[in-house]
């Protein structure tokens, strides 16, 4: 297989896919540091490139605190647009694919519909705008890019929804969760099981892809699955999102068509609840 380069690997998604690519058995694949892969040095980057001649990179690197990027909008920026556009710069001098990773936040999510990849992207809080203009300087800058926008990541590493709801299951009796923001919560592991899948077909279908899991569910149901799926008794209390206010403001609805991309690269997709279930019994592990 051609070699891959990860950018920001030490983050969620890279973890998965160093997982990901030790169980597929895969060698020629790089996971640089963040010092020797920052996005905001494109010299750095474009050093970098001459000297691994990646086929693909992969970029994993992105600001995600989401509320907290309306005040750090100026780093959310630079992040999100700026070192996605040094990497399409990079990539476009020495030949590589760039595989880029974005958010169904760049949707405003107020009407119950399935999103597709030409649909009007209007985002409404500043990581789906820097998130979105990253996409477009991507599109501009490299021909040989597939950018895929995902939702609701978790997985047995870094901070997510699964481990915070764990975590705060085992010290509480009750919680209240948002029931009004429906979407698809995405296994990370599928997620990096997808990209090798693209990698690996050797095709040229550059574009926008959509991919989370299969299914759809709300905050409320997604932490009522969690503690369920893990034995954890707590009661979950269903509240609207009025009722629990955040700096920024997410898609009410962000179910996302994955016929694209399923359709282009022949991908079987997990259910949400069956992942979630394999990514719990990942967790028991761990901690035995």
């Amino acid at each position: 297989m051609d070699k891959i380069l990860v950018i920001g690997a030490g983050g969620q998604l890279g973890q998965c896919l160093k997982t990901v690519a030790s169980r597929r058995g895969l060698t020629e694949i790089i996971f640089p540091s963040e010092t020797d892969a920052n996005i905001l040095n494109q010299d750095g980057l474009q050093a970098l490139l001459s000297k691994e001649q990646p086929a693909f990179v992969i970029n994993c690197a992105a600001y995600t605190a989401v509320d907290k990027a309306e005040d750090e909008v100026g780093l959310a920026k630079a992040v999100n647009e700026t070192g996605a556009a040094n990497l399409a710069i990079a990539c476009a001098a020495h030949g590589s694919t760039l595989i880029h990773v974005s958010t169904d936040f760049v949707f405003e999510g107020n009407e119950v519909k399935l999103l597709l990849e030409d649909d009007i992207a209007q985002p409404i809080n500043v990581y789906g705008q820097t998130k979105l203009d990253g996409e477009k300087a991507v599109v501009a800058l490299l021909k040989s890019h597939f950018i895929l926008r995902t939702s609701w990541l978790y997985s047995e590493y870094a901070n997510n929804f699964v481990k915070t709801m764990l975590k705060l299951g085992a010290d509480r009796d009750e919680l209240n969760i948002i029931a009004d923001q429906v979407g698809t919560p995405t296994y990370a592991i599928d997620l990096a099981n997808a990209i090798f899948d693209i990698i690996e077909s050797g095709s040229d279908a550059y574009g926008i892809y959509h991919y989370s899991n299969e299914g759809v569910t709300s905050w409320f149901d997604f932490a009522s699955a969690i503690f369920e799926i893990s034995d954890t008794v707590v009661k979950v209390n269903p509240i609207p999102g009025s009722a629990y206010p955040t700096k920024a403001t997410r898609p009410a609805f962000s179910v996302m068509d994955k016929s694209k991309i399923k359709n282009t690269f022949n991908l079987t997709i997990p259910y949400w609840r069956n992942s979630l279930v394999a990514c719990i019994q990942k967790l028991k592990e761990n901690n035995h």
